[in-house]
C-alpha cells in the first residue's frame, strides 16, 4: 500500500537512480501520472512533459475499456476485449471521437503551459500512476516511439501482471514496484487515490517550464 501518488513515486525514483540516461525526459499521462511524474523528474534530474491518451470505453459499461487513443489520433485496441463484446470499429468510432475531443482540450490547456518537448534520441521514462488494462499506456508508447526516443523505459507503481507482458511488447524496459495476483483497480493500493484535477497539473508543468532543465548525474 502506498500511502498516496508522490509517496508511491518517491519509491520508484530510488528503482531508477544509477542509471545511465542520456537526456532524460519523463512523459507523464495525465492526470494523475503528472503527479508521480514530477516527483521522478524532480529525483533523476529530468525534464518533464506529458504525453495524452484516453481509454475507449466499452459501450453500456463505461468502466470496462475496450483500448485507448492517444494524442496522434493512433488507436490502440484490447482485440480480446473487442471480440467477446462482438464490437465492430464502428462501434467505437462515436467513443473515440469523443475522446478525442478531451485531449484536444486537455492538449490546448497544458500546451500554453509547457510546449512539447522533443524526444528524438532521448532517454524517455513513460510513467502513470498505475497500469490496469494497460490501453492508455500502451497508446502512449506509440507515441514516444513514433518521435524516435532513444530508449524506453516504462515506470509505474503498481501494475496488473498480466497486462505488463503486453505493455513489455512496446518499451525497451518495464520498472514496476508491485504486480500483485490480486489486482482489481489502482485505487486499492493507495491509501490516497484522490483525483488529480487540471489545475494541479498546470501547476506542475508551470514548475518545470520555468526552472532551467537539471542535469542528470548519471546521464551520458
Amino acid at each position: 500500500m502506498f500511502r498516496d501518488r508522490e509517496d508511491a513515486a518517491h519509491q520508484l525514483a530510488q528503482r531508477l537512480k544509477g542509471r545511465e540516461l542520456h537526456d532524460p525526459i519523463v512523459m507523464a499521462i495525465p492526470r494523475g501520472g503528472v503527479v508521480t511524474g514530477a516527483v521522478l523528474a524532480r529525483e533523476l534530474g529530468a525534464d518533464l512533459d506529458i504525453v495524452l491518451s484516453r481509454k475507449l470505453r466499452a459501450p453500456f459499461q463505461p468502466e470496462l475499456a475496450i483500448g485507448a487513443v492517444s494524442e496522434d489520433g493512433q488507436v490502440y485496441l484490447n482485440r480480446g476485449v473487442q471480440e467477446s463484446l462482438g464490437l465492430s470499429p464502428d462501434d467505437l468510432d462515436e467513443e473515440r471521437r469523443d475522446q478525442l475531443r478531451e485531449i484536444t482540450r486537455r492538449k490546448k490547456l497544458f500546451r500554453d503551459v509547457r510546449p512539447k518537448a522533443p524526444l528524438a534520441g532521448r532517454s524517455v521514462i513513460v510513467t502513470d500512476d498505475g497500469i490496469a488494462t494497460g490501453a492508455t499506456m500502451i497508446a502512449a508508447l506509440q507515441v514516444v516511439k513514433a518521435e524516435g526516443a532513444r530508449d524506453i523505459i516504462v515506470a509505474v507503481p503498481v501494475a496488473s501482471p498480466d497486462r505488463l507482458a503486453e505493455v513489455r511488447r512496446w518499451c525497451d524496459e518495464v520498472v514496476c514496484l508491485l504486480a500483485p495476483k490480486r489486482f482489481w483497480a489502482i485505487g486499492q493500493f493507495y491509501g490516497d487515490f484522490t483525483q488529480v484535477e487540471d489545475e494541479q497539473v498546470v501547476t506542475l508543468l508551470r514548475e518545470f517550464a520555468s526552472a532551467p532543465q537539471a542535469t542528470n548525474a548519471t546521464a551520458r
